[in-house]
C-alpha cells in the first residue's frame, strides 16, 4: 500500500505527525545542491509517490517502522527502488538533497537528504545480495538477508557482542569494545528506549535494520550513540530509511575555500579542535579518520563546523581496551560485501597512529582553507606548522605540537563579531573563544 499525503490529511488524520520532507528536490531540476530558507514552506501536490523515492532495504518491502517512517505515518510503509527511471535522477547524481523539516507545520527548518553509499553502489549491492543466493535482481533482499547464518546468531544473541559484528566493512567496528557496543544498543533510536544493553525489547526486524545499517554505512549509527546534544562534534539525527539519512543542513566546508582571512582561519581552528576532542574526551574514546574529503566537514548558518559525513570514522576504546579482529577471511559473508567488496582490509586498530587524523587534515584540507589568506610572516609561520603537522613521517608528538602551534597562530586572527554567531557575544567577556 502506497502512502498518500495531500492538503485533506491534516482534516482526515490529525493524528499524523507534522512533518514533511519536500521530496520534489529529488528531480532532474536539481544539478548541484542548494541552500534552502527556512521560511519556505514547501509546495505540496495532491499525492506524494513515495514508492519511488526510497531505497530500502528490500526493493520490494522497505523502510518498516524507522524513525522517519513513524513521524510520518506511524505505520507500516513500503519503498520501492531508488534507481527507477520515473524518478530521473539529475546527471551527476548528487550525494545529497535539499529539504525542509517543521515539527509543528508553521516552522520550516532546512535538512538533507543524503545516501549513505558511493555513486550507484546501492544498486550494486543489491545485485550482490541477489546473486549471494542465486536469485535475479529482482529477489526479497530482506527475505535473502534473513536466511544467513550471521543474522541468525543475531536473532538467537540477547546482547551485541564483537563476535557478531566481525568483519563488518566500517572502521567503527573494526575492533570494538563491548561498551561501544552496548551504547550501540542503548541509543538505537528505530526502537524504543528500554535503558538496556540487551536486545530483548529488539523484534526481528529491528535487528536486521541495525545489522544491515552498520553494514551498509555506520554514520547514523554514530550520529545517534554521539549526538551532538551531548556536545559531539556531529549534526542532529532525524531519521535513516534503509540507505537515506535525513539530518539538520550543513554547507560543506570546500565552499568556504574563497573564505575571508578571519572566517578562513576561525574555521580552521575549529577542525583542530573538533580533532582534538574526538583524540581526548571524558569518555575515553579515540576516533580517527580512515581518509577525508572537504565534503566530509559542514558549516551550519551560525558558523560552528560539524562532521557532516562520519562514515570514515573509526573508534578505539582507551578504556576498556579493543576486541582484536581476526582474519579478514573468516568473516566474510554477504553483510562483509555490501560497500567496498569482500576484498578490503582494514589496518590492525593497533597500528593507528595518534597523529593519524591530523595528517590527513593538514594535507589535504588546511593548506586549501589558508594558503595566501594572511601578510608576511604570519603565512609564513602557518606554512610552516601546515607542512610539519602533514608530514606522516614525523614522529606522534612533533605532529601533535606542530598542530598546537597551529592553533596558537590562528586563535588572535579570528575576529569577535555577529557574523560568528556560535561563540558571539560570548567572544567579547571571556578571551576562551
Amino acid at each position: 500500500m502506497e502512502p498518500r499525503l495531500g492538503p485533506e490529511a491534516a482534516t482526515l488524520h490529525p493524528g499524523w505527525p507534522a512533518l514533511l520532507l519536500w521530496f520534489s528536490a529529488l528531480s532532474s531540476s536539481f544539478s548541484s545542491p542548494a541552500s534552502l530558507s527556512p521560511s519556505l514552506v514547501p509546495r505540496i501536490r495532491s499525492s506524494y509517490n513515495y514508492g519511488r523515492t526510497f531505497l530500502g532495504l528490500d526493493k520490494c518491502n522497505a523502510c518498516i517502522g524507522t524513525s522517519i517512517c513513524k513521524k510520518f505515518f506511524k505505520e507500516e510503509i513500503r519503498f520501492g527502488n531508488w534507481l527507477a527511471s520515473p524518478l530521473q535522477l539529475p546527471p551527476d547524481y548528487l550525494p545529497s538533497y535539499p529539504a525542509n523539516y517543521s515539527d509543528d507545520s508553521k516552522t520550516w527548518r532546512p535538512v538533507e537528504i543524503s545516501r549513505l553509499v558511493s555513486k550507484y553502489q546501492n544498486e550494486l549491492s543489491d545485485r550482490r545480495i541477489c546473486a549471494s543466493a542465486s536469485a535475479p535482481k529482482t529477489c526479497s533482499i530482506e527475505r535473502i538477508l534473513r536466511k544467513t547464518g550471521r543474522f541468525q546468531k543475531w536473532l538467537q544473541a540477547k546482547r551485541l557482542t564483537p563476535e557478531l559484528v566481525q568483519g563488518l566493512p566500517s572502521p567503527l567496528l573494526r575492533c570494538p569494545s563491548q561498551r561501544l557496543l552496548d551504547r550501540v544498543v542503548r541509543r538505537y533510536a528505530e526502537v524504543a528506549d528500554a535503558g538496556s544493553i540487551f536486545m530483548d525489547h529488539f523484534t526481528d526486524r529491528d535487528k536486521l535494520r541495525l545489522l544491515y545499517t552498520l553494514a551498509v554505512n555506520a554514520h547514523p549509527i554514530l550520529l545517534q550513540i554521539f549526538p551532538g546534544a551531548e556536545g559531539w562534534p556531529l549534526p542532529r539525527y532525524l531519521g535513516s530509511c534503509g540507505r537515506f539519512l535525513v539530518s539538520i543542513s550543513t554547507r560543506p566546508l570546500q565552499e568556504f575555500y574563497g573564505a575571508p582571512p578571519d572566517q578562513a582561519a576561525d574555521l580552521a581552528y575549529q577542525l583542530l579542535g573538533v580533532l582534538e576532542s574526538l583524540r581526548n574526551n571524558d569518555l575515553n574514546y579515540f576516533f580517527y579518520f580512515t581518509h577525508v574529503d572537504a565534503g566530509m566537514f559542514g558549516i551550519f548558518s551560525n558558523g560552528h563546523l560539524f562532521i557532516r559525513n562520519a562514515s570514515t570514522l573509526g573508534v578505539i576504546d582507551k578504556q576498556e581496551g579493543s576486541q582484536v579482529a581476526t582474519r579478514a577471511e573468516e568473516n566474510k559473508d554477504i553483510f562483509s560485501c555490501l560497500v567496498s567488496g569482500c576484498q578490503a582490509e582494514l589496518p590492525s586498530c593497533d597500528a593507528i597512529p595518534e597523529k593519524q587524523s591530523l595528517v590527513l587534515v593538514c594535507q589535504q584540507l588546511l593548506p586549501r582553507l589558508l594558503q595566501g589568506k594572511f601578510p608576511f610572516p604570519v603565512q609564513e609561520e602557518i606554512d610552516v606548522a601546515l607542512t610539519q603537522c602533514g608530514e606522516g613521517t614525523r614522529p606522534d608528538p612533533e605532529v601533535l605540537g606542530a598542530a598546537s602551534r597551529l592553533k596558537d597562530i590562528l586563535r588572535p586572527l579570528r575576529t569577535c563579531n555577529p557574523r560568528f554567531a556560535y561563540r558571539y557575544p560570548d567572544c567579547k567577556y571571556n578571551d576562551k573563544f
